[in-house]
């Protein structure tokens, strides 16, 4: 069989194909492999975006805080933790963007355990991570316990027991590892470091949406999440927190604002938090940014994240074979780990040509993403991709390889 037959019959028994229409495409685009960094939008968002600015903002003005927009951080938090963390009610609020959050939850973290100094993290993290933790350590004179992954792989068990101590406050680290895909192994991570008192705080921007969560039953303690990846909320949308139930009555955040008080239209001098995961919120939420990812939870929920997760696995696995036939031969190297059960939604392979080709390759409707080096990075949303795409896409990169091998 031919690439193209192959692709052909993979989409033909795929028992998701029947989901790829009901989202928005155009543009010249012929394959979409950049999932991961900016889902497509639902066709249903625009018209519930319509109706919206008719009938809530038009219609209902300043009186829709009242009926429904002041608690939508907290429903449409469960949502999310219900269909994609399996996280229980009152754990998942949606508030400021990944950045904001990471660094409240961070801060939060150290003040939960006063007397520890020490967060663990690796080199390979999103640089977000790194950076707010060397700012916050700036800040209160933490100390930071890097750990070294491997390029093509990510944080073990194993690399986490070397570094941790009875001095280790947090351990931050990506459940998905963003240029190399690696999936960690969290119940295992989380268990260690609550043996040692530790707290673990869980990057799941390339998570959620994607693989099968249980923060709950991974007695995970805190979680981060965007929602314009795998959540399809759109460019900018707001990021969500999780606090387990145990946390939240002595958690304290480090923005405090109105919307996290316990009063919020008390407009009373001094802050006092609310109680429950509100207080995690500071300023008035986006509500138009909320908007669109309810119409992709409506989708995961109705198809499940577990089926999204085999036809995850399956897209890598097509797009590895195609790698090891098509690529190979121009000595690429594969950054991502080959067991699926250690890899995410994503995979990256790496050639000194692929800076200069990358931009060619959009020209031509074929949109991968750029990671430096020397990575292309393929993000294959489950619900949106199709096997044809996937080799379209590794196709168009042997054919531009062949033409401009470095």
């Amino acid at each position: 069989m031919t690439t193209e037959d192959r692709a052909a019959a993979l989409d033909t028994a795929d028992p998701l194909g029947h989901v790829v229409d009901r989202f928005v495409t155009g543009g010249g685009v012929q394959a979409y492999l950049d999932g991961n960094s900016l889902g497509r939008p639902t066709r249903v968002t625009a018209e519930r975006m319509r109706t919206f600015v008719d009938d809530e903002w038009g219609g209902r003005l300043i009186r829709g805080w009242d009926e429904r927009w002041f608690d939508l951080p907290l429903t449409l938090g469960d949502r999310i933790g219900a269909v994609t963390l399996g996280a229980a009610p009152g754990q998942t609020v949606v508030g400021d963007s990944t950045t904001v959050l990471l660094y409240k939850l961070i801060r939060a973290a150290l003040a939960l355990r006063p007397d520890r100094t020490e967060i663990i993290l690796d080199r390979g993290n999103f640089p977000t991570d790194r950076y707010l933790a060397e700012g916050i350590a700036e800040e209160t004179g933490a100390v930071l316990r890097w750990i070294d992954p491997p390029f093509d792989g990510g944080v073990t068990a194993d690399a986490v027991a070397e570094v941790i101590s009875d001095r280790t406050a947090l351990v931050l680290i990506s459940h998905v590892a963003y240029r190399s895909g690696h999936l960690l192994d969290a119940p295992a991570i989380t268990g260690l470091a609550h043996t040692h008192g530790a707290l673990v705080l869980l990057d799941v921007c390339h998570s959620a949406g994607s693989v099968v969560l249980d923060l709950d039953g991974w007695d995970v303690d805190l979680a981060v999440g965007c929602t314009y990846k795998y959540l399809n909320g759109g460019p900018g949308a707001p990021a969500f927190a999780y606090v387990a139930q145990r946390h939240l009555d002595n958690i304290v955040q480090p923005i405090w604002g109105w919307m996290g008080a316990a009063d919020s239209f008390g407009m009373a001098q001094g802050y006092v938090p609310a109680q429950g995961i509100r207080r995690i919120l500071s300023g008035t939420p986006a509500v138009l940014g909320m908007l669109p990812m309810a119409d992709m939870l409506d989708l995961i929920e109705e198809v499940g994240v577990e089926a999204i997760r085999v036809k995850s696995v399956a897209l890598t696995s097509f797009a590895l074979k195609l790698v090891d036939e098509l690529l190979a031969p121009f000595d690429v190297e594969l950054s991502t780990p080959r067991d699926p059960a250690e890899r995410g939604g994503h995979l990256t392979v790496d050639h000194p040509a692929f800076r200069e080709i990358t931009p060619r390759l959009w020209r031509d409707g074929i949109i991968p993403d750029f990671r430096g080096p020397t990575g292309i990075r393929l993000g294959l949303s489950p619900l949106s991709t199709t096997f044809d795409e996937v080799r379209l896409g590794i196709e168009a990169i042997r054919e531009e390889l062949a033409v401009h091998p470095s």
